[in-house]
């Protein structure tokens, strides 16, 4: 008993046709993403680069530090050791620490506050209050070195912590309120409505409703206060006259001669400045999502 094969018929020309535009849309779809790959890539190089290069420079002997080269040159902990022991940066780092501190909490709160009020309340000069928030922004900084200095010695806070760190919290409040500020408008007045309609009072409102929505916001807002306190170098060698009140920022500076620099002890104190940074941001990145979704739901 003899079996027939069916014939295999020719695609057509209008299958042909689509066939290869398929196949042409794929490899340009493939070449677009190759290109995305590579321009990414490029970016992360150039961003990550001097960061790498500060950590092996770090890491490197500290005879060699400092003379170009991309892979640690007898790697070693001296570094860190000298920076931490020697030039003293565990006190000036409980120093920024404890200002930053001051700063996060008194710039969050004072900016959820203000940020409340300007945008659920109805005041006299409400929009002056606001463009006068903005133009203090505006102004140099350099150009509030001396009144600054002025008000911090009149008030007895030369020298302190506390005084530097006030300071800092007047530096951040502009930006942070006007931050705020969108993300309090953001939140629809029937919210606050059916909570008041529920029986809750200002204060539970505020608390359980308000807060949770806003928290993205506020989260922002400690990232923002916290590396300006950690950062900034002109009001802090200004304020401060001892050196056992210097902050990290000021700290640094100790390592750079009028001849020479010590690079590999400057790399390695780098190294150590980013570190509180990036702890802070990694403990408080997950409540930028998290306060998305909390405080509007009832239960």
């Amino acid at each position: 008993m003899s079996t027939r094969t069916a014939p295999i018929s020719e695609p057509t020309p209008w299958e042909s046709q689509v066939h290869r535009a398929r196949l042409r849309g794929e490899a340009s779809r493939m070449w677009r993403l190759l290109g995305k790959c590579l321009a990414v890539s490029a970016l992360l190089l150039f961003t990550l680069f001097p960061v790498y290069f500060m950590v092996v420079s770090a890491f490197s002997d500290s005879a060699t530090s400092g003379t170009g080269a991309l892979l640690p040159t007898n790697p070693s902990l001296d570094n860190f050791v000298h920076v931490l022991i020697e030039g003293n940066f565990t006190t000036y780092l409980v120093n920024s620490l404890s200002v930053a501190a001051i700063t996060v909490a008194g710039a969050c709160v004072l900016a959820l506050l203000a940020s409340v009020a300007v945008a659920r309340f109805r005041f006299k000069f409400r929009t002056s209050v606001l463009v006068m928030i903005l133009i203090v922004q505006m102004v140099p900084l350099e150009a509030l070195v001396i009144p600054l200095f002025l008000q911090v010695r009149d008030l007895q806070l030369l020298n302190t912590l506390l005084g530097l760190g006030i300071v800092y919290v007047a530096l951040s409040l502009p930006l942070a309120v006007w931050m705020m500020r969108g993300f309090v408008a953001a939140v629809p007045v029937e919210v606050e409505e059916a909570a008041y309609i529920d029986g809750a009072s200002w204060p539970v409102m505020f608390w359980k409703v308000l807060f949770p929505l806003v928290a993205p916001g506020l989260v922002a807002t400690a990232i923002f206060s916290f590396i300006v306190a950690w950062n900034e170098f002109v009001l802090a060698l200004t304020f401060m006259q001892q050196s056992d009140k210097y902050t990290v920022a000021v700290g640094l500076r100790q390592f750079f001669g009028q001849y020479a620099n010590e690079w590999g002890h400057v790399m390695a104190a780098s190294t150590i400045i980013t570190i509180p940074v990036m702890v802070f941001f990694v403990l408080v990145q997950r409540y930028l999502a998290a306060g998305l979704v909390q405080g509007a739901v009832k239960g």
